[in-house]
């Protein structure tokens, strides 16, 4: 589905002041930064609402959301965001992340209800391949996790699948989340999320740990 743009929207991203306009000088000092916060991001933050609820309960964590799509991301910048201090964005493209974080800055990656990339010959470009994994790897702490939502099942089992072929070791995982009464405690929906639950679809989600160096 073509995304609609929204006239006006590169301005408003590019003026806003909740949006980090240069990143790549913050590289190795993000925490610093954010008064010694760990450091979390959302890749593919649509109109912001999980982040921003999640920055709001929250207080102790830096949390970013990232997005490519100006005329989404201006919709997140139009929630209560302006008033929570450890919330900002990123207008930019999550192959570049390499440049903005410096290894291990980064506690927390969110991949929410991303682009499935149904072909085969797409599969590269799906935010959970190999190349992308090995990249959130190289920015994610000894300690740091990856936490995956999606209802696209083919694409949950093939992430999964995937995460264990590179590595990576799943502490936790459900094809139904809204069931689960472990996984489902304190979850966060995003808008996705509440549109398809409203249509009966199951929430797959899983954590995951980097491999060890």
């Amino acid at each position: 589905m073509r995304l609609k743009h929204i006239p006006g929207s590169e301005e408003a991203v590019a003026g806003s002041p909740q949006v980090i306009h240069e990143p790549e000088s913050l590289k190795g000092r993000w925490s610093a930064e954010f008064d010694g916060r760990p450091i979390a991001l959302e890749i593919g933050c649509g109109k912001g609402q999980f982040i921003t609820q999640l920055a709001a309960r929250d207080p102790q964590t830096a949390y970013f959301g990232l997005d490519f799509y100006s005329s989404v991301l201006v919709k997140a910048l139009k929630k209560d965001s302006e008033a929570l201090p450890n919330l900002r964005f990123l207008w930019m493209d999550a192959s570049g992340l390499s440049e903005v974080f410096a290894p291990g800055e980064v506690s927390v990656i969110y991949l929410n209800f991303s682009d499935p990339w149904p072909k085969d010959r797409h599969a590269k470009r799906r935010l959970t391949a190999p190349g992308f994994l090995k990249k959130w790897q190289s920015l994610l702490a000894p300690e740091g996790r990856l936490e995956f939502k999606t209802d696209n099942m083919p694409l949950f089992d093939w992430s999964a699948e995937t995460l264990k072929n590179e590595g990576w070791t799943i502490t936790a995982i459900t094809h139904d989340l809204h069931h689960d009464p472990v996984l489902s405690e304190g979850n966060i929906m995003t808008e996705y999320e509440e549109k398809f639950s409203a249509r009966g679809n199951a929430i797959g989600k899983l954590i995951a740990l980097p491999p060890k160096a």
